[in-house]
């Protein structure tokens, strides 16, 4: 068994290549245009363009959206109605998208029905409705009111 000493120490066997000597005639295998070709601008001297550089095609970073303007793919969509705009409601009924829309709260109901908590409340309600923000759900609580998710 040996030791392992400063002076016992090199390389493994492949790890270190030879230069290659460039521009130093035919029988180099790298002479004259040493690899790089005859003519174009790969050819030339200061020879590789900035990272991205696609030959004056608008480059790929430039033509995909940045990172905070992507949209979302599958996005939740809500018809949305503030505490505030329940007031109006007689009090002890059960509140719906229907409801709504037959009391003229709610003009475009397109998408399920969601309470934001924007306003007081001083009515108590049943709300129905697909979602609620917290402060919301805690305003109709605290009027007495309960509130029901629907799917």
């Amino acid at each position: 068994m040996t030791t392992l000493r400063l002076d016992s120490l090199k390389a493994n066997t492949g790890a270190r290549r030879r230069k290659l000597r460039k521009g130093r005639g035919i029988a180099a295998g790298q002479g004259a245009s040493c690899g790089f070709g005859m003519r174009g601008q790969k050819s030339r001297s200061g020879r590789p363009t900035r990272p991205g550089f696609e030959g004056g095609q608008m480059p790929l970073y430039r033509r995909v959206p940045k990172l905070k303007h992507f949209t979302i793919v599958n996005s939740k969509e809500f018809t949305v109605v503030n505490v505030a705009a329940l007031n109006e409601l007689k009090a002890g009924s059960t509140i719906n998208l229907d409801t709504l829309v037959k009391q003229g709260v709610v003009t475009s109901p397109k998408h399920p029905l969601k309470v934001l908590g924007h306003g007081d409340l001083k009515v108590k309600l049943t709300v129905q409705a697909s979602a609620f923000t917290a402060t919301a759900r805690s305003k109709i609580e605290a009027a007495g009111g309960s509130c029901e998710i629907l799917d």
